[in-house]
């Protein structure tokens, strides 16, 4: 009982290092981003690792060389899709628009294999409720719905108005649990002094006092206290109860 523990111990050690070796090697991408090739073969990269971890009546070296080919022909095909643009629309597939100047191609909604109910499911979930309002709908390789509204039902943008906007940039956390992040400061080229003169104005006189704080991108001082003042806080819960 001892030995086998040790042997998995072993074994999930060896599987979950090498796991994480070849994840990293076939680079990141996320999951809603995947097509559907990608998505089986990762459930089935996992699959053969979890049995390299537990499955006892076969050799550990066995259950490698599986996971390792399935992890190298997968980042050959990577490369092969990146190098050959053909290969690639074969083995990944292309976009299919489903929807022109407001109607149905069912034709390529059949190629597909979609139903005209799921199509129309997908578009709500774009908030679009009438079909006439869409010049393009795009099926993309990884099963997601693109929609291109009409003009004349795009929503109103800044430039349309002619108006001035500003840049948005990143915002930058200086203090976290009342611990002054000198880094991130010099960062945005701000020092110490600056940060207690605009403390200052909020009137707090102690970092301390500050749960969280950052700059934010028009250079202003975020701060959140840990002693909110609130006139009444918000309750969503629709019963009373220990919870």
């Amino acid at each position: 009982m001892i030995n086998e523990t040790l042997v998995v111990a072993v074994r999930v050690i060896i599987s979950f290092f090498t796991l994480l070796i070849f994840t990293r090697l076939l680079g990141k991408q996320e999951v809603g981003k995947l097509t559907f090739f990608d998505y089986i073969n990762g459930i089935t990269i996992g699959s053969i690792a979890a049995t390299l971890a537990t499955d006892l009546s076969e050799k550990a070296w066995t259950h490698w060389v599986g996971l390792a080919g399935y992890a190298l022909l997968t980042y050959l095909l990577q490369y092969i899709t990146i190098k050959n643009r053909y290969i690639g629309k074969v083995l990944d597939g292309e976009p299919t628009v489903v929807i022109q100047d407001g109607k149905i191609l069912e034709k390529n909604l059949n190629r597909m294999r979609i139903k005209i109910g799921e199509l129309m499911m997908l578009l709500r979930d774009k908030n679009i409720f009438d079909i006439t309002q869409v010049e393009y709908a795009i099926f993309e390789i990884n099963g997601k719905l693109s929609v291109l509204q009409k003009p004349e039902y795009l929503p109103v943008r800044p430039s349309d108005l002619h108006l001035e906007t500003r840049t948005n940039g990143l915002s930058t956390e200086v203090i976290q649990d009342g611990i002054i992040i000198e880094q991130n400061l010099k960062q945005r080229q701000k020092d110490i002094a600056w940060l207690y003169q605009q403390l200052r104005k909020q009137g707090i006189q102690d970092v301390k006092q500050v749960s969280f704080a950052m700059i934010l991108p028009d250079e202003a001082l975020y701060v959140d206290r840990f002693e909110d003042h609130v006139n009444e806080e918000s309750d969503l819960s629709d019963y009373e109860g220990p919870f």
